[in-house]
């Protein structure tokens, strides 16, 4: 017998044990943005468990108060009604939805991630002409490309950013959707081809954490992982400096082209130059010259197209607006078809 008990009292533990492992990153993240988000989670919880725990507590308490053998119990089979009652059961889950409504409304303004940041703690406000870190993020298959435009550098599955300084991130994907995801940092971001999202995100301690994509998108997915570093300003120069060296040398259009086929588990690489237009030319899916941009599309279009009626039989015509002709800028309309003798 005491063996057994000792058993029982080891099974206890055991999951005790095993959650000792867990990295609880998400609620206690390093970042302002991923902290805010960290104790919504936790409010929104709590307000919920005022239902929950009531009622599971009533529950096991009327299972256990009218069991068959417990012959005090009052049995009152016509019973129907009560105001008080109802108004108990309507009223509290009402009250928690208006008040989780209220947060819900409040913190999807505050932490939208095209909002430029406005503080770097809940301690510290950004001044207005804090100008911060602008870094470009491409989801490849099955890669992460970071691009920082004004230090000229890129870099394969490697991030780093300095400690308190407010970053800037310009996502877009080459193929299919994907997710950019920093647990420490901020909450996920989608990453589509041809469109940009954004983050707005800061790091307020020194450190290295874990990057990954959050969304399925093929066979390398689960060895789609980078490392943020978090350092200090001085550290963070030195880094750039180390980029800079790479033997990678320039990250040109070409070399893109190689880079983007599809491969999985690719070690570090970092690029000391990068072509000035290589983010736009990925965002508009022409990073391949003989291409044509998507810019540059929707621009024929919008001025009329340039297939069968030909740019020469679009005319201009004054927009109206509701019944009377006001001044406004014009638009172009296709106002004729023609033929190739034509």
């Amino acid at each position: 017998m005491p063996t057994l008990h000792s058993l029982r009292r080891w099974l206890v533990l055991l999951p005790l044990a095993l959650l000792a492992g867990c990295n609880t990153v998400l609620m206690n993240p390093s970042g302002d943005i991923a902290n805010q988000q960290g104790r919504l989670i936790v409010v929104s919880t709590v307000l919920m468990l005022i239902i929950i725990i009531p009622v599971i507590a009533l529950t096991i308490f009327f299972a256990w108060r009218y069991r068959q053998s417990n012959k005090e119990a009052t049995y009152s089979p016509d019973w129907d009604h009560s105001t008080q009652l109802e108004l108990a059961i309507w009223a509290a889950p009402l009250l928690i939805i208006i008040a989780l409504g209220a947060i819900t409304w409040i913190s999807t303004h505050t932490l939208d991630p095209y909002r430029p940041l406005s503080r770097l703690d809940a301690k510290r406000q950004i001044s207005p002409e804090t100008k911060p870190l602008v870094v470009e993020v491409v989801a490849l298959d099955w890669k992460w490309l970071f691009i920082y435009p004004e230090q000229g550098i890129a870099t394969v599955n490697e991030l780093a950013a300095p400690v308190d300084v407010p970053i800037s991130f310009k996502i877009t994907a080459s193929s299919v959707m994907n997710s950019f995801f920093i647990p420490a940092l901020a909450g996920q971001i989608y990453a589509m081809p041809g469109m940009q999202t954004k983050l707005h995100a800061v790091i307020n301690k020194p450190g290295e954490f874990e990057g990954f994509s959050a969304n399925y998108s093929g066979a390398g997915f689960s060895g789609m992982r980078f490392k943020f570093h978090g350092l200090s300003n001085g550290d963070f120069d030195q880094w750039v400096a180390k980029v800079k060296a790479g033997k990678e040398g320039e990250l040109t259009r070409e070399k893109y082209l190689k880079l983007e086929v599809p491969s999985e588990r690719e070690p570090v690489r970092h690029y000391a130059s990068v072509d000035a237009t290589l983010y736009d030319a990925i965002l508009n899916l022409c990073v391949d010259r003989n291409k044509m941009c998507m810019k540059e599309m929707m621009a024929i279009d919008a001025n009329g197209g340039l297939g069968k009626p030909g740019a020469f039989n679009v005319a201009t015509k004054q927009a109206w607006q509701t019944d009377s002709l006001v001044d406004s800028p014009t638009r172009k309309y296709v106002t004729a078809m023609c033929t190739t003798e034509e």
